[in-house]
């Protein structure tokens, strides 16, 4: 038995998050979610692990909300966010755990709750993300206004500009304002409001505050065209509040702000536009918090930069990318621009750096393996990452293997296959191609919500390729996709199935394809467009485009693929899933979520009426209460289970097996 043959057990393994090193670097803290007593929701707790290995991890809290977000203050003390209210309602507030040990106490609370922050390396300063209501001057008159709108059932929002709601939530009525304080062991001095009146400008932006606490850097969205916000790089002074622009083009983006260790260069990534014609161009960027012009880093790289990291005495910069199906970490010499890849395999994420610059943390996962600890030397590129105990491990109910062909225009399409352990010429597996969301994403990561091992268990082959519009094989991988989303990955799909299906270890007469958000208009795509799969699951799926472009929570993004449908429909005419819903005669699994901002769910609505008009064998697995992931454990559970009965009935022909709990 291996941890994926049993959906309970596979929700009860416990999830690492984010991870995060002392400043002295004797200390890591990692966050830990794990299934409560209930089974109904993962908690996340704060664990600490020694950063040589020797120790077993050790767990620092203990609440029933469970805590987030650790920051560690100068003097080794850690600030989290965690929600200790009476209710389940209760806002997130910043608790501090002593340095010398002792139970954790409140220290900044706000009424509408604290949604992130930053810790200065060289002082007490805090700088919190906190929402507060346009009309309040201060946390009292939010806490005055907040009361009023519960005691009056007022729960409407003004909006004034877009967009207005974000994946699985809406925006407001809260603006997002950066507030600064001084952090003391009892609690915190005066809070200042660094950003009145911000309406929508901080809303999903990043900042990081210098090392002497005395400026923020943060993003700061602009309407420079309606309807489309865009990042520029803001640095306001603490002691006055003055804004000053550091970094702003009418054509690109700039994003995830961190802090030189001096304090006074800022590394950002900057995101060249994408047009009706051209794919986004991302880039490092680096610029003086003096101000003046900023440059590329490592501008010939092709690549997608994401998450820098300074070195410890800034002459580089450390980032990750997605890369040949893989997401390493990468160090790049700020004086030569040269580039090493530090690891070969993996994923990697929460990336930490010693205070001697020796040596690099960060949590590595993969498609076989969940995240764990892991460190690397800073520089050498040779010695494979140490892993770290913690929790978290699993057994796998299969094996990995890659498979890759050359398609029509001599690009090299690759895939992941995972395989049941015995599957063989004797026993050949039958398959599932897995489509990834996106579109601009690569299957590289360990997944909770659309997890290969546990059909492998159930005896499948799983397919996971990179088509067309996949990230890490370079910009021109994504510009051979672009705006035709059916054309170009539609064929590398089919092409790397057909490698797949090769193998005497798979079975080509019995296969399925399944996709989600992208993936799932792919999916709808395939249907309308082949029947050699034996059933399709589409979930989160698009399917009339002229309809998606003005309802999702980010027009903006899409209007500049593939142009407004009123002035440019060519593209939603030709590449809209709809239109092909008189070819689809294969039986498909509808699923949505109502929460689903991203993709509303009258895609689903449509394409489920669509398929019931037309008699196409099909059911529509619904939940009211989740959003574009499924992530509460029982749904997950329910969609588990769906799924693989939908599969045993078309792809194995056993008889439907409704799930239990619904």
């Amino acid at each position: 038995m291996s941890d994926f043959d049993d959906l309970r057990a596979f929700q009860a393994v416990p999830r690492l998050g984010e991870l995060r090193l002392s400043p002295d670097g004797r200390r890591l803290v990692v966050t830990v979610g794990q299934l409560d007593e209930t089974g109904a929701k993962h908690t996340e707790s704060l664990w600490e692990l020694d950063p040589d290995g020797a120790a077993p991890p050790r767990r620092l809290t203990f609440s029933a909300r469970g805590e987030r977000a650790p920051r560690w203050m100068p003097d080794g003390s850690l600030l989290f966010l965690s929600a200790r209210g009476d209710d389940d309602d209760s806002p997130a507030s910043m608790w501090l755990l002593p340095a010398a040990g002792g139970e954790a106490h409140e220290v900044v609370d706000r009424p509408g709750g604290i949604s992130s922050f930053e810790v200065a390396r060289s002082a007490r300063a805090v700088v919190v993300g906190a929402p507060m209501l346009p009309r309040a001057a201060d946390g009292d008159a939010d806490a005055a206004l907040r009361k009023e709108r519960e005691e009056r059932k007022v729960n409407a929002i003004l909006h004034e500009a877009s967009p207005i709601r974000y994946w699985d939530h809406d925006l407001g009525p809260g603006e997002l304002r950066l507030l600064s304080a001084r952090v003391t062991d009892e609690g915190h001095d005066e809070i200042r409001d660094l950003t009145p009146q911000p309406q929508r400008a901080l809303d999903e932006q990043a900042f990081d505050i210098t090392p002497d606490g005395g400026t923020v850097v943060t993003g700061w969205a602009v309407d420079d065209e309606p309807g489309f916000p865009r990042p520029q790089l803001v640095a306001i002074d603490v002691a006055t509040g003055a804004h000053r622009v550091l970094a702003a083009d009418a054509g690109a983006s700039f994003s995830d702000p961190v802090i030189s260790p001096d304090g006074t260069r800022v590394a950002c990534v900057r995101v060249q536009d994408s047009t009706y014609d051209e794919a986004p161009l991302p880039q490092l960027w680096i610029v003086d918090l003096a101000g003046g012009e900023g440059r590329a880093v490592a501008a010939d790289a092709d690549l997608w930069p994401t998450s820098p990291v300074w070195a410890a005495d800034g002459s580089a910069l450390f980032f990750t990318s997605d890369h040949q199906g893989h997401h390493p970490i990468f160090r790049v010499d700020l004086a030569t621009d040269t580039m090493p890849q530090l690891t070969s395999s993996g994923h990697y994420t929460s990336v930490q750096v010693s205070p001697d610059g020796e040596t690099v943390y960060a949590l590595r996962d993969h498609i076989d393996a969940p995240p764990t600890p892991v460190r690397l030397p800073s520089r050498s590129t040779a010695e494979p990452p140490a892993t770290i105990p913690a929790l978290g491990a699993v057994e796998l109910s299969g094996r990995l293997d890659e498979i890759s062909t050359v398609v029509d225009d001599g690009t090299v399409v690759r895939a992941w296959l995972a395989l049941p352990a015995d599957a063989s010429a004797d026993k050949p597996a039958p398959l599932l191609l897995w489509i990834h969301g996106g579109p601009l994403n690569s299957w590289n990561s360990w997944t909770w919500r659309w997890n290969p091992w546990v059909m492998t268990a159930q005896g499948y082959a799983v397919l996971l390729p990179d088509p067309a519009l996949s990230t890490g094989y370079g910009r021109s991988m994504i510009q051979r996709g672009w705006g035709q989303w059916g054309g170009t990955p539609y064929t590398d799909l089919m092409s790397i199935t057909d490698e797949a299906v090769k193998r005497a270890d798979i079975d080509e007469t019995r296969t399925a394809a399944m996709g989600g958000s992208y993936g799932g208009y792919m999916a709808n795509w395939v249907a309308g467009h082949t029947d050699r799969f034996r059933c399709i699951v589409t979930h989160a799926s698009l399917w009339a485009l002229d309809q998606f472009q003005g309802t999702t929570d980010h027009p903006a993004y899409w209007a500049r693929e593939w142009g407004l449908p009123h002035i440019q429909p060519d593209r939603y005419q030709q590449w809209s899933p709809h239109r092909f819903a008189d070819d689809i005669t294969t039986p498909m699994l509808v699923i949505h979520g109502d929460k689903d901002y991203r993709v509303p769910v009258g895609e689903a609505l449509r394409l489920w009426w669509d398929l019931q008009r037309r008699e196409v064998p099909s059911k529509y697995l619904y939940f009211p209460d989740e959003g574009h992931w499924i992530l509460k454990p029982g749904n997950a559970q329910v969609w588990y289970e769906a799924v693989s009965a939908w599969l045993a009935t078309h792809v194995l022909g056993e008889e439907w097996k409704r799930p239990d709990l619904v």
